[in-house]
Formats: C-alpha cells, sequence, structure tokens
C-alpha cells in the first residue's frame, strides 16, 4: 500500500505560506456567532502561548513526549485577524494506544471574548480538517477530568466516552512522568474518523 504520511510530514501542508501572528496581542471586532469563525493551522508555540494564557487548569505543555515540536499539529479558531481558541493535538500519550493511526488532544483552551458554543464548534471543525489532511488517522481522542465538567462539548461534537483513568497520573512501572498538574480521574472520549482496515 502507499506509505503513511507522518504528522511532521503534513504539517507543513497545513501551513502553506502562512505566518501565524501574535494573535493574543492584537484587538478585533466583536465576533457574535461560531458561525463567523474559521479554523485554522497554527506554529506549535504560539498555540502553546495562546494555551497559557487561557488554559485555568493546564496552562503548561512540555515538549518532552514528542521528538519534535512539528510532531504537534495545532489549531487556531480566527475571525478577522485574532483568536477566539486553540488546540494542541499529538500522537497519544499513552504507549498502549496506537501511535500511527490515532491522535490525542492535549490541550482545548478559548479566549475569555469567545462565542458561545465555540468548544464543541471547535472540535466538530478540526473533525473534518483532520479527517481531509491525515487520511490514515482514524480515531481522535481526549480526556476530560471529572469534576470540572461532565463531557458536554464531547458529546455535542459526536464524541463516545470510552475509558475512565481513575488515578489521572500517567506514571507506570519503570517510567514515572514530571507531576501533572491537575491530579484526579480522568474520562476518556473518543471520535472515530474511519474503520480500521484490520477491523
Amino acid at each position: 500500500g502507499r506509505p503513511v504520511p507522518s504528522v511532521t510530514q503534513v504539517l507543513g501542508d497545513l501551513l502553506p505560506g502562512y505566518r501565524a501572528s501574535d494573535w493574543y496581542l492584537q484587538r478585533g471586532r466583536a465576533v457574535h456567532a461560531c458561525a463567523a469563525l474559521i479554523a485554522k493551522g497554527i506554529a506549535f508555540e504560539h498555540a502553546r502561548e495562546l494555551n497559557r494564557l487561557w488554559h485555568s487548569k493546564l496552562p503548561r505543555l512540555g515538549t518532552g513526549f514528542c521528538s519534535k515540536m512539528n510532531s504537534y499539529v495545532c489549531y487556531s479558531a480566527v475571525f478577522q485577524g485574532m483568536s477566539y481558541a486553540v488546540a494542541i493535538w499529538s500522537h497519544p500519550v499513552a504507549r498502549n494506544l496506537p501511535q500511527h493511526t490515532c491522535l490525542e488532544l492535549r490541550r482545548l483552551a478559548v479566549s475569555p471574548e469567545r462565542p458561545a458554543n465555540t468548544c464543541s464548534w471547535m472540535l466538530g471543525a478540526m473533525t473534518r480538517l483532520l479527517r481531509r489532511r491525515l487520511p490514515h488517522i482514524e480515531r481522535l481522542i481526549s480526556y476530560q477530568i471529572i469534576g470540572e465538567h461532565s463531557g458536554t462539548i464531547y458529546k455535542a461534537a459526536g464524541w463516545k466516552e470510552t475509558a475512565i483513568n481513575l488515578d489521572g497520573g500517567w506514571d507506570r512501572p519503570g517510567r514515572s512522568r514530571p507531576k501533572a498538574q491537575c491530579m484526579g480521574a480522568k474520562r476518556r472520549w473518543e471520535k472515530v474518523l474511519r474503520q480500521s482496515e484490520k477491523s
């Protein structure tokens, strides 16, 4: 069969001739509905800065998990040059999950000025983009901290609950990780993009 493109290879296609600007320092007209937003690919460093500004529970995101920053796929929801949401994807942190056919939503953060329902809109928009841009990706996953919210944004975007991580950490025998920013049980949500060829 055809060779499977890596996320790194496709990232250049996500950003043809595109130069991300410091949207978080700009001012634009207010956006009142998600229909006016456009989801665009952005560079990892800009996505990480937006996440640091907006994410109340998980502002930090290191690069130790991925060997190169280009292993991340990042999007922003934009209206007239101003960003209202940011998302950062990578291959799954849990190594028992498929590393070549699955992407994990590592961060999703929104501006205080975003329109209503921006999170679920962003999930839907990114699903369509990823299905088209990364045809080898079969499944998307994301973890929700139980007790922080009920997962309404995932339900609205057609995701399904599939598992619960009770301890909330990622340490395993013989392999420890830095202390998590937010401990507690996590619920895993999944969105199937296409059926596996093995199924």
